[in-house]
């Protein structure tokens, strides 16, 4: 199954903010798939550690899908070759403001005052080419208007590095696909 913007919208539809990060690659989409699910926190210069400050007590050897699938993190569907998490909560705060959900549904009935609801959604794409293509997508949507308030005053400061450490993962997983596969690097980003 490949992710499309309806199948997040059923998820978390009207975002405040989105990203979307992708990298293609020669290597096979089971290889890609596995490669991305491999990629640690310990090998990234930058979003590993943010996570690791932001979410005190993680492993640096914890990998980024290992995280996405633990408290605070619920998964909220997943594939062959797909994944989609979500959190709520005060991702403002210094303090570890993030609710234990109780399923999928908890994260789309998510209304409380003064937090967000984040979506997380990485998923492979078989090309007819031959090659494959690694998507990660961000979603972001305040529950209120005091929320919408603190989440645009932390992407101000946020925003403008996102798309050089967002894109960070990814580019390991393609060179961890190419590297198994023995390919030649070949790979895309955007």
């Amino acid at each position: 199954m490949t992710l499309t913007t309806s199948t997040l919208d059923a998820w978390l539809p009207d975002p405040e903010i989105r990203t979307r990060h992708h990298r293609c690659t020669a290597a096979d989409p089971d290889t890609l798939w596995a490669a991305a699910n491999s990629v640690r926190l310990d090998q990234t210069r930058t979003i590993g550690r943010l996570v690791r400050w932001r979410i005190p007590g993680l492993e640096p050897e914890q990998s980024f899908a290992g995280l996405l699938e633990n408290d605070p993190f619920i998964v909220l569907d997943a594939g062959e070759r797909y994944s989609i998490s979500g959190l709520c909560g005060r991702i403002w705060t210094l303090a570890r403001d993030y609710p234990l959900l109780d399923g999928p549904d908890a994260f789309r009935a998510w209304c409380a005052p003064r937090t967000v609801r984040v979506l997380f959604a990485h998923w492979v794409q078989p090309g007819p080419d031959g090659r494959s293509t690694l998507v990660s997508e961000a979603r972001v949507a305040p529950t209120d208007r005091v929320a919408a308030m603190r989440l645009r005053s932390l992407w101000l400061v946020v925003g403008p590095f996102e798309r050089l450490i967002g894109a960070e993962p990814l580019a390991l997983a393609v060179a961890g696909a190419e590297a198994a596969g023995g390919l030649e690097d070949a790979a895309g980003a955007s």
